[in-house]
């Protein structure tokens, strides 16, 4: 167990596809002594990176899942956690910057801010993530760390503030300077593992001494002590540490190293830095709220002596199974101990603790406050709290974005369906934006994620893990519908059967909402026109035709429903009359508040030669894209541009053929917006046409 927190740091290397987060992970575990030889993303040995240990990972070269690992420098217990860079991906971002007190923003040295950058970098400003941030592959052709740091400025707004400055570049990059100790550190050895310090070279004196001045201008403005010590020239090293390490903290200072993870050079310096000036689990405050106490908001202390409360942030089904992942936040877990989890109320024995090093993992007796472990054999969602049952408190969830995209999935053999729904059951629980479910009116299961590659990964899941060989249908884009204007409704449900009948009136009007918001229902009602206990019942009715709009059969959202007036029989008013007149309400006025059908437009950004700037805007006009924006630097552009996610399938292959492969693009869920009338009329055919299949049959 670990008792001084002060000398823990918990941290997520985060970046843009193909920064080298995983290349930089591995070198990371290498000089620790975690690991005894480097193996590299697309290893020619196929071994793989350590943290890449799906075999779909080693075989495509990417990140798919996050994978968490502890190591030790400097006296300090790390955890890192290696994100994937993939959009599709992004839940395992979010669940892993929800229970990290740092990170570490990786850039390349010559694509510099790139548009997943500005993603994690959101999702990092959202849990108020303190960054340092590492300009990394400075051995490339192109490298210009000085023109990144001004992306981090300009497009990020980040008071970034270099550390270094890079002896070299590109093919001629031998290693770094540091401006808090003013000396050069070069990197020697097979692997780099070699470090050595030397005095700055005579031709870069005279830079280093503006660099740092510009670097003491800007830490001094967090450290009283330190502008002192410069009117003074008395600046110590251990001053500086200070000031950044307090702009660190108040999330208001980047500071930014450099290097080459594949080149072996400038990881070490980075990690004294991690130690240095990220946050150990007592310098980030915490809250949840008590669920006893009408769910007050709360802090939760890293105390390991408090009552235990842990937060599961990442389901894995591993070879003894379930393998649940646990921040703990505040209190101490043994083996062999109970824990309650606070949303099912039930209590569960731990019966294996470990600590996990990719998919290895080493058993533990017990760990406290601030640690990150994983537990085997304890039945939870993602994003259960749990407690040792003496309070009754719950931490905030994390975001979880709602799925663009679903494709329908049949068994091939009939003899697998089993198989099948134990796939579904894991991946659903594992993966919050991974979504199943079985379309009532054709019985197809239909399966939701983020995105083409999101899906195609479970399916070639299915098929290795569980040997489920699918057909799948053609990609369904998840369309909403909502109504433009408001409309008055006035209803009557009057049913007369032997016995007592159904009575119920109900009046109020639709209209749009706003807000963002996808349902609001208000009473107005006075008098008691509709008796209180009935109005709950008009919301239910509502709401349950909200699931199925009545243009293309998919979800209506952004409607406000008001009950101004209504009218009740003493007999024959009931909950089912009062519902049954909400979802007759809505069939009857519905088409009258003049519905429309929206569809999810991505935001889509392609990076590539500025030789074939015209051929790729030309993809996404052809689209329907409206081109937002165009970057160029140094022979290569960056176009932004909305995009309807319909017009995406197969644009990898478009793109790949207008560009000769070199270029590439990210696509991430930007807003819902109005189909064009064209659109909209082709959609309702469609679903008038399944509609008549489907009565035939």
């Amino acid at each position: 167990m670990i008792t001084d927190l002060a000398k823990i740091r918990n941290i997520g290397i985060s970046a843009h596809i193909d920064s080298g987060k995983t290349t930089l992970t591995e070198r990371i575990l290498f000089y620790t002594n975690r690991i005894h030889r480097i193996a590299e993303v697309r290893g020619k040995d196929g071994v793989g990176a350590t943290m890449d240990h799906m075999e779909l990972e080693k075989e495509r070269g990417i990140t798919i899942t996050s994978a968490a690992t502890h190591t030790e420098w400097n006296q300090h217990h790390v955890n890192i956690i290696d994100t994937p860079g993939h959009v599709d991906f992004t839940i395992e971002v979010e669940r892993s910057l929800r229970v990290l007190d740092g990170a570490v923003l990786i850039l390349c040295g010559v694509a510099g801010v790139q548009s997943q950058s500005m993603t994690v970098d959101r999702q990092m400003k959202r849990y108020k993530v303190p960054r340092i941030a590492f300009i990394n592959k400075l051995d490339r052709s192109g490298a210009n760390p000085s023109k990144v740091v001004d992306g981090l400025r300009e497009k990020l707004r980040h008071n970034a503030v270099m550390m270094q400055l890079p002896i070299g570049l590109e093919n001629d990059f031998a290693g770094v300077v540091d401006l808090i100790t003013m000396k050069a550190i070069r990197f020697h050895g097979d692997n780099g593992e070699d470090v050595v310090v030397e005095e700055i070279p005579a031709d870069m004196q005279g830079e280093a001494d503006v660099a740092r001045e510009e670097m003491l201008d800007a830490v001094s403005m967090f450290s009283d002590e330190l502008m002192e010590a410069i009117l003074e020239e008395k600046v110590t090293d251990e001053l500086i540490h200070e000031a950044v390490r307090n702009g660190v903290l108040a999330l208001d200072l980047t500071p930014v190293y450099l290097g080459s993870a594949y080149k072996n050079k400038g990881v070490q310096p980075l990690l004294d830095a991690v130690t240095s000036f990220l946050p150990s689990p007592l310098d980030v405050e915490n809250t949840g709220v008590d669920l006893s106490n009408d769910e007050q908001s709360i802090v939760i202390e890293s105390e390991p002596g408090k009552p235990l409360v842990c937060l599961a942030f990442k389901l894995e089904d591993g070879r003894y199974g379930q393998l649940t992942y646990v921040r703990i936040y505040q209190g101490t877990m043994a083996r062999g101990g109970n824990i309650f989890n606070a949303r099912t109320k039930k209590r569960h024995k731990i019966g294996r603790l470990v600590r996990m090093h990719s998919n290895e993992m080493e058993e533990i007796e017990e760990a406290s406050a601030g640690d990150i472990v994983a537990l085997f054999g304890i039945d939870c969602a993602s994003g259960d709290t749990f407690t040792d049952g003496s309070i009754d408190v719950a931490m905030s969830a994390m975001h979880v974005p709602d799925p663009v995209i679903s494709i329908a999935i049949k068994c091939t053999d009939q003899k697998a369906q089993a198989n099948l729904s134990k796939a579904l059951g894991r991946f659903v629980r594992e993966d919050p934006t991974f979504r199943s479910q079985v379309d009532q009116e054709s019985g197809e299961t239909v399966i939701s994620g983020m995105g083409e590659l999101h899906l195609e990964v479970y399916v070639e899941r299915m098929k290795r893990e569980y040997q489920v060989v699918l057909e799948t249908g053609a990609p369904q884009v998840a369309y909403r519908e909502t109504i433009s204007q408001r409309a008055d409704y006035s209803y009557v449900h009057k049913k007369q059967t032997g016995g007592s009948g159904q009575y119920a009136k109900i009046a109020g009007y639709l209209e749009p909402l706003t807000d963002g918001n996808e349902f609001e229902f208000s009473s107005a009602v006075r008098g008691g026109s509709v008796p209180t206990e009935y109005i709950p019942s008009v919301e239910k009715g509502f709401a349950q035709m909200l699931e199925k709009g009545r243009l293309i059969g998919f979800p209506v959202i952004g409607l406000k429903v008001v009950l101004n007036d209504g009218a009740s029989h003493s007999v024959d008013s009931s909950d089912m009359a009062f519902q049954a007149a909400a979802r007759g309400a809505f069939r009857e006025i519905y088409g009258r508040a003049k519905p429309i059908i929206l569809e999810p437009v991505m935001k889509l950004a392609v990076e590539g030669p500025i030789e074939f700037q015209g051929a790729v805007i030309k993809t996404i006009m052809q689209r329907r894209g409206n081109v937002i924006g165009t970057t160029e630097d140094d022979g290569f552009c960056t176009i932004e541009a909305d995009v309807p996610l319909s017009e995406m399938f197969g644009y990898a292959t478009d793109l790949r053929s207008v560009t000769q492969g070199k270029a590439e693009f990210t696509l991430e869920f930007s807003k819902y917006s109005p189909v064009p009338g064209d659109v909209k009329k082709d959609l309702m055919e469609k679903y008038q046409d399944r509609r008549q299949v489907e009565d035939e049959e």
